[in-house]
């Protein structure tokens, strides 16, 4: 692809995506027609300072274009980068970043067919190969093995995305060939997807505290939230203000549920005490992690109770635009986020004057592409600006300088609706929840050898024996991965481990988001750990050389000891311990430095090859 501006032109459909975002362009600087502009444009040129200022509209134009034809032209991209005054380069740069865009002419549908860790052990190969012979080059569908599509409690899963005006998607999980093959060539005739709740095997329990409308409120339902107790703790908010609403958030002990495990209250104070202005939130939905899908199911079940926390959460710091950053995989979750958000709009809780309390503050959705890397919260922001999804070095911190360069609060989904019970039940119930260091009820992601997988509610505290009880964990169990594929492996009689971030700590192992991925005597391990190596090869943004480079070495290493026989291993895992040392100590981000753990894990607890 030529990387300037060249002579390619749009087509009248990628013009129109792009327009109807933007709107129409105003001189032929901007991409207009050059003789009807003629007149004005030979005088002065307009726009252009305006234009870079919307830089951040690079993201949702691509977006646009692949929605509307299935992949993105040269001349589509041309015209985009006229319009927002962005060089070719760098927005080719930006395009071939995500996994879910194509610069390269492919059918309008494509069907992404998960092979990541649950779906693998569910069959995911042989689900690849069965639809890969019946959809040939000629079939009109572009079949695509994906990581993780956050379906991993019906794995194995397919998602079909069929590109038009407008966009058309169909959800196959469990997947079979047949019904992934009918998703991909008759979309309008795939069956519904299954209610939020069937991923919520405790639905309905009156005991439950984040998860007790999944299942029992219409989520669709303004009214029905409300009469669910919702929108009571916003009010409370209103009346403690926003220095008593971070007291209280801070007494309730709450830290952030994405794995970090950050005092919410330091860093909502380190926030709104920046003099800088304005303030930003972003609420991180870009649940990339192998096995995780409990962001997914509260969007999808409560999508209210986000927007509510959401607007808590910019009370509480000073911040009147919020950014909600989810997965380009979710459809459903897109489709009920913007819906509530319509709905909270016209009904005066989003907006210039909030329940007539003066604070004004509303919300935009942005939707990630297939970037593992973009769950990192800086590389978030440069996603949202419209540059490559790649980490920032730190300090500054965000809570100083992070999106658009202001102070930004960053909260994952769970950590945010968390933040409604302590309002409603006050600080110290809360707090009298879990543990004393560890404070609260914890959302765990179940899947793999468990014959009830989802999502589970449980106190701080509760072992992992109690927990994969409830999910009815099958015989033969072998080993349970805790985290993801950044976490690491523990043997199947370790299951006394407490799952808090203390107890799991001193165990040797990390609780991570809260992925518990159970795994029998069936499967192999060793291309297990090669399918892991080989997620954290495709994900690593290349910014750095220790993960760049190391992430490929542990591939390849893991590569040789699975199609090697006999002895020649001892030299690959040592070859392994050194390259998982280095990215580890150099990495500039978590995702290298944690690309080695479950490897590590697996060879020191379970005896991988021995």
């Amino acid at each position: 692809m030529d990387l300037r501006f060249g002579d390619s032109k749009p087509t009248d459909e990628e013009r129109a995506a792009v327009d109807a975002l933007l709107g129409p362009p105003e001189s032929s600087w901007e991409g207009a027609d050059r003789d009807e502009m003629r007149a004005a444009d030979l005088r002065w040129a307009r726009g252009g300072r305006e234009a870079r200022d919307r830089r951040d509209q690079l993201l949702p134009g691509l977006h646009a274009v692949n929605d509307r034809v299935g992949w993105i032209s040269e001349g589509a991209l041309d015209y985009l980068c006229r319009r927002l005054t962005v060089p070719p380069s760098e927005a080719y740069g930006v395009a071939t970043f995500y996994a879910m865009f194509s610069v390269k002419p492919r059918p309008a549908t494509v069907l992404h067919v998960c092979t990541d860790l649950a779906c693998a052990a569910a069959g995911a190969g042989a689900l690849c190969a069965g639809i890969e012979s019946r959809l040939g080059p000629g079939s009109g569908v572009s079949v695509e093995r994906s990581p993780c599509l956050g379906l991993c409690e019906r794995a194995p899963a397919a998602l079909t995305i069929r590109a038009g005006e407008p966009v058309r998607t169909a959800v196959s999980a469990p997947a079979t060939v047949d019904a992934a093959v009918l998703a991909a060539t008759a979309p309008d005739a795939a069956p519904d997807e299954p209610p939020a709740a069937m991923a919520v095997p405790q639905a309905g329990d009156t005991t439950l505290t984040l998860l007790r409308r999944v299942g029992v409120a219409d989520p669709e339902s303004l009214d029905d939230y409300r009469a669910h107790g919702g929108y009571a703790a916003l009010r409370r908010a209103f009346a403690l203000g926003p220095a008593g609403v971070i007291r209280e958030v801070t007494d309730s002990g709450l830290v952030g549920r994405g794995g970090a495990a950050f005092p919410t209250g330091r860093k909502w104070q380190a926030t709104a005490s920046q003099p800088d202005r304005p303030h930003h939130l972003v609420c991180n939905a870009d649940e990339s992690e192998p096995g995780t899908f409990k962001d997914r199911v509260i969007m999808e079940g409560d999508p209210y109770a986000l927007v509510e926390a959401m607007t808590i959460a910019a009370y509480a710091t000073g911040a009147h635009k919020g950014y909600l950053y989810l997965r380009g995989e979710y459809p459903r979750a897109l489709h009920r986020m913007r819906y509530a958000i319509d709905r909270a709009r016209a009904r005066g809780l989003l907006g210039d004057d909030i329940l007539g309390q003066g604070f004004a503050f509303d919300i935009e959705i942005r939707r990630g592409a297939g970037a593992y890397i973009c769950g990192e919260e800086t590389a978030l922001f440069s996603s949202i600006e419209g540059y490559r999804g790649e980490p920032r070095s730190k300090p500054p911190f965000p809570v100083e300088k992070g999106l658009f360069g202001k102070p930004t609060v960053e909260n994952n989904v769970e950590t945010l609706v968390n933040v409604l019970p302590v309002l409603t039940m006050g600080a110290p119930a809360y707090a009298a929840i879990g543990t004393e260091r560890s404070t609260g009820p914890k959302l765990f992601c179940v899947s793999g050898s468990v014959g009830r997988p989802g999502v589970y509610e449980v106190p701080f505290g509760a072992t992992l024996g109690e927990l994969l009880e409830l999910a009815d964990v099958r015989d033969g169990l072998r080993a349970v991965l805790l985290g993801g594929a950044a976490g690491g492996f523990v043997r199947a009689d370790e299951l006394d481990i407490p799952l808090t971030f203390e107890g799991t700590r001193e165990a040797g192992t990390t609780l991570g988001s809260g992925v518990v991925m159970a795994f029998d005597d069936t499967v192999p391990l060793p291309r297990l750990l090669l399918r892991i190596a080989q997620f954290f090869r495709d994900e690593s943004c290349g910014q750095c050389v220790p993960c760049r480079v190391g992430t490929v070495r542990q591939e390849e290493a893991l590569t040789r000891i699975v199609e090697r026989t006999g002895a020649g291993a001892a030299g690959d895992i040592a070859l392994l311990r050194e390259v998982g040392s280095a990215m580890r100590d150099a990495s500039i981000c978590g995702l290298g430095q944690t690309a080695w753990n479950a490897v590590e894990s697996a060879i020191d607890r379970l005896g991988a090859y021995e």
